[in-house]
This record gives C-alpha cells, sequence and structure tokens, in this order.
C-alpha cells in the first residue's frame, strides 16, 4: 500500500474538526496525525509530527493566535521539509489572500462557497497526494533529513509527550514518564516484560510502575473532557471497565506512532 499523506487539522470550529475527522476515519491513503486549535500548539505539531499537509483556518477565534501568523513563524522553523498548506477561511479579501500565498500558503479554500464541504477539502489534499510527497522527496537531499537515533528518539519523544497531553496525562505525573518509556519500547520491540525493564530503570519494583502507569490513565478518564478523549483515543474501550487497559493504552499509541514514521 502506498504510503498514507498525514495532515494536520488547525482548527477551531469543533463541528468541522469532527466532520473532516470522520471522513478521513474512512480512508486508508491519509492519515491525521493531529488536531489543534491555535497557532503555538500547531507549530509545536508541525515540528513533532513533520505533516505532509497542513489545513489551516484563518480565523482561530475560539483557539489563539491566527492562521496568518502561524504562516509566518512556520517558515522560522528548521524543518526537513515544509508541508503543503491548505487554507480555508470565511475571509474574501484578495489583500488577505495575496498575503496568504506571500507567506507561504498553497491554495486557498472559501468556506462560503456553494459546494464546501468536508469531504471537499480532504478530497483536494487526496488528488494532490502524489505531487505533494514527490516534492517532499525531491527536496529531501537540499535538507539534509537523515536523522541519527538520537534526533529520532527525542521526536518520537515530543510526540509521545504531545498524545498524552491530549488524553490529560500531565508531565507531573509520576505515569507520563513510565507511559512514555513504555511506548519507545513497544514501538522498538514488542515485549511483555515493560514493566520489568521499566523498574529496573528507575530503581523501582514491577507493581510500582504498573500502579502508576493505570493510575495514570484512569485519572485522564476520570477528569479530562469526554470530547478530548473520544477525538484523540479512538480504539475501543470496554464498556464494564470505562478506561482502556494499560496493555491497550501502550499498544494503542505504539501502533499508531509507529505506522506514522
Amino acid at each position: 500500500m502506498d504510503k498514507k499523506l498525514s495532515i494536520l487539522l488547525i482548527e477551531d470550529d469543533k463541528e468541522a474538526c469532527e466532520a473532516i475527522k470522520q471522513y478521513i476515519d474512512e480512508l486508508d491513503d491519509i492519515s491525521l496525525v493531529g488536531i489543534v486549535d491555535n497557532s503555538n500548539s500547531a507549530l509545536e505539531c508541525v515540528k513533532d509530527c513533520l505533516p505532509e499537509a497542513v489545513i489551516l483556518d484563518l480565523e482561530l477565534h475560539q483557539g489563539s493566535g491566527n492562521g496568518l501568523l502561524f504562516l509566518n513563524e512556520l517558515r522560522q522553523l528548521d524543518l526537513p521539509f515544509y508541508p503543503f498548506v491548505l487554507i480555508t477561511t470565511n475571509n474574501s479579501s484578495a489583500a488577505i489572500y495575496e498575503y496568504a500565498r506571500q507567506s507561504g500558503a498553497d491554495f486557498i479554500m472559501a468556506k462560503h462557497q456553494l459546494d464546501y464541504s468536508a469531504k471537499m477539502v480532504v478530497n483536494f489534499l487526496r488528488v494532490m497526494k502524489n505531487t505533494i510527497q514527490s516534492k517532499i522527496a525531491s527536496k529531501a537531499p537540499e535538507h539534509n533529513t537523515t536523522e541519527s537515533p538520537e534526533q529520532k528518539t527525542k521526536r518520537i519523544v515530543r510526540r509521545i509527550g504531545l498524545e498524552l497531553d491530549f488524553v490529560g496525562i500531565s508531565p507531573k505525573h509520576v505515569g507520563n514518564k513510565y507511559l512514555t518509556d513504555a511506548i519507545q519500547l513497544v514501538i522498538k520491540q514488542p515485549t511483555n516484560r515493560l514493566c520489568t525493564i521499566i523498574g529496573a530503570k528507575y530503581g523501582k519494583t514491577e507493581s510500582s510502575v504498573e500502579r502508576a502507569m493505570q493510575n495514570a490513565i484512569d485519572k485522564a478518564w476520570r477528569t479530562s473532557d469526554i470530547e478530548d478523549l473520544l477525538e484523540h483515543y479512538t480504539a475501543k474501550i470496554s464498556s464494564e471497565k470505562g478506561t482502556p487497559t494499560l496493555t491497550e493504552f501502550i499498544y494503542y499509541y505504539a501502533n499508531k506512532i509507529k505506522n506514522e514514521y
């Protein structure tokens, strides 16, 4: 199967986000690596996930920042390649459109046009998929995209941290660092000795490591917004327990991140 086109969605309208996410979930040639509603988080996501394309809403009224700010700061990042940027906007100003193009936007799609829809946005990128990926591949030698093992590890750690933050597992919780290590281990090589390995690393018992990780997951599912959990953790959960098991949680994120890289 051809490599999926990885997309970051920057949009503050929850209905629009859900419509795009639901449609992408039906497809096998597109991967949604993240959904954010503000320009600061969007820049962090670009650094962590290296999406090949970005769907960018110019007006981020419910989040913070705006699409033009994102475009300006995107070009200041030291990236192996820059994503294809598809702008969606309610703005009809020719001056704004021209400024966006000069700032790096590749295509602008007006939300007020009669045939505008989530499917239209995603399908446009599907049509452009081969062109986008070929352009990125052709740029690779110029940007020296070969990562050292240390660079790749740091990027994956940042990516895991982003996912844990999405579901409300704070870096302050001891279970966060154990989960980060566990997900990394499974990405490299699945094993049934996760708690033993992590316990040895930190001088903790196997049971205390397991308990800390499960407590972090359980707390997130008790305290986080249910919409955030449903948006960022899409695997099935036992209705009897109501939260993911430790194994389910670790392997879900390990497989998700491994498939993206």
